[in-house]
């Protein structure tokens, strides 16, 4: 497959596809108004990172409107799908899993005509080169049109959550059985605390994904077949998989943090009657001493030879007495 790369621009592909077959000679981006498009024929454009003097270039030669060109210079637009004319605008958001559990927010837009697609990528390390070989493989699917490659691409940066589903899930379940045997660790906490932050930062950016889907999958727009709306019900129930699978990670760490605190208040009863109870063993000896260390002049037990013994004996009674209560209602 030969593409266009240049150096001096963010230019990573640019291809003419007609009837499913790539075109030999790469599509030049001069900035001119384009010619005639032959029928079954799309240009597929791919950039990233461009700035603004690559992107006028691109908007003069495919006619893009500016309002949508200065969106898709924004990193930080939130999904959406929006009609100018003829041309259908589509942001998307991209999110990657990085170390120490972050995830890393990226943006591709997409501008949809009735014979091109250009791919504008922000903060996305994903390249869409294997999925343009994957795409290029099956010409029969790629004569469909440009429709078909946007879907193909949003299937594939909706594809890219799964991987983050799967490590938070693994992280959380270990957690999870965790807190079960011993109470959390501080940084354990903490962590619990970073996930559901994480967590609902991806809310936020998933639930606009699944509208802009619904939009595709739902609405009469120009250049989406209705015969292509079903590609794109089914990028919808993928996120909305994603949704629940993250909607279920919240109330597991929600729960992990109930449960450590429940276990927390019934090892901190334990310990409160254990020293109730040993409090009131020791309160016997206290109290009897504290009675016979009164000066009194006539306390007719203190001459009896039989007094000291008696009295260790009532102590030893009382509080043997009292040590097994608490042993058998479990406070000892």
């Amino acid at each position: 497959m030969r593409v266009w790369h240049c150096d001096a621009m963010a230019i990573i592909a640019a291809r003419r596809y007609a009837a499913g077959q790539p075109v030999d000679t790469a599509l030049a981006l001069t900035g001119k108004p384009r010619g005639k498009v032959p029928a079954r024929a799309f240009d597929w454009v791919g950039l990233a990172e461009p700035d603004e003097a690559e992107m006028d270039l691109v908007r003069r030669q495919f006619g893009l409107h500016p309002l949508a060109v200065e969106d898709a210079l924004n990193p930080m637009q939130m999904p959406k799908v929006e009609a100018y004319g003829p041309t259908l605008f589509i942001v998307a958001r991209t999110a990657m899993i990085e170390e120490g559990e972050k995830i890393a927010y990226g943006q591709t837009a997409l501008f949809l005509g009735p014979d091109f697609l250009i791919s504008v990528r922000f903060g996305s390390t994903r390249s869409h080169a294997a999925l343009r070989a994957r795409l290029e493989a099956d010409a029969q699917r790629l004569a469909e049109g440009p429709d078909y490659v946007a879907h193909a691409i949003l299937d594939y940066i909706v594809d890219g959550y799964q991987p983050i589903m799967e490590k938070l899930e693994s992280a959380v379940q270990d957690m999870e059985e965790r807190a079960i045997d011993t109470f959390p660790e501080p940084s354990t906490i903490r962590r619990i605390f970073r996930l559901r932050r994480q967590l609902r930062r991806f809310q936020r950016i998933i639930g606009p994904m699944e509208e802009m889907c619904e939009r595709l999958a739902t609405v009469e727009l120009p250049v989406i077949d209705p015969a292509a709306r079903v590609w794109f019900r089914d990028v919808q129930d993928h996120v909305r998989r994603t949704m629940r699978r993250m909607v279920g990670l919240m109330e597991t760490l929600a729960s992990i943090v109930e449960t450590a605190s429940l276990l927390e208040q019934h090892r901190q009863g334990e310990m409160t009657r254990q020293l109730a109870a040993w409090a009131a063993i020791l309160a016997v000896p206290t109290a009897i001493a504290g009675i016979y260390g009164m000066n009194f002049d006539y306390m007719p037990e203190l001459r009896q030879p039989w007094g000291y013994p008696a009295v260790l004996g009532l102590i030893f009674a009382i509080c043997g007495g009292l040590y097994v209560r608490f042993k058998r209602i479990g406070w000892l």
